[in-house]
């Protein structure tokens, strides 16, 4: 079995401004990276973000940038023992794939699509998907929060 995962969410911008607020480290640090993130996403790159909910800057391999269409991320997988909040995470010692697209919908409006894979099919790497599925609908959401109504969902929410 394949542990991979798909979510998306429709956003009232553009296409080019929806991408910018994924690609500036500056825009990104406004509504998901809780604790920044440095380095624009760009072919080859590695970036760096930090998150108060995962504690620790960590490094983000930007594998494939076509502007405005879609983003190829690559970092290192960690699993944890159980699923409570706050469980230790632990490196894995194997990577998965972040693939965002960008697709322009009715009304100038964007829909954004994220999918992660690559995850052990095993009891911890089950539960990292999960844990990152989790991540990546609530980035959705303070994106859509953020550039439609300037609304920060994330601030003093894990810390």
């Amino acid at each position: 079995m394949q542990v991979n995962f798909r979510v998306s969410g429709r956003i009232a911008k553009p296409v080019a401004e929806v991408f910018e607020a994924v690609a500036d480290p500056e825009k990104l640090s406004r509504y998901f990276t809780t604790g920044g993130a440095e380095g624009r996403i760009e072919p080859g790159a590695t970036v760096t973000w930090d998150f108060h909910d995962f504690p620790g800057a960590f490094p983000v391999e930007v594998i494939e940038v076509v502007p405005n269409v879609k983003i190829v991320l690559e970092w290192d997988a960690s699993e944890g023992e159980g699923g409570e909040i706050g469980t230790k995470m632990r490196e894995a010692g194997y990577k998965t794939t972040v693939t965002i697209m960008f697709k322009p919908i009715e009304n100038g409006r964007t829909l954004v699509e994220i999918a992660e894979e690559g995850w052990r099919d095993a009891p911890g790497g089950r539960r990292s998907s999960y844990n990152n599925c989790e991540g990546w609908t609530g980035m959705l959401i303070a994106m859509k929060a953020w550039l439609e109504h300037g609304i920060n969902l994330r601030e003093g929410f894990y810390k």
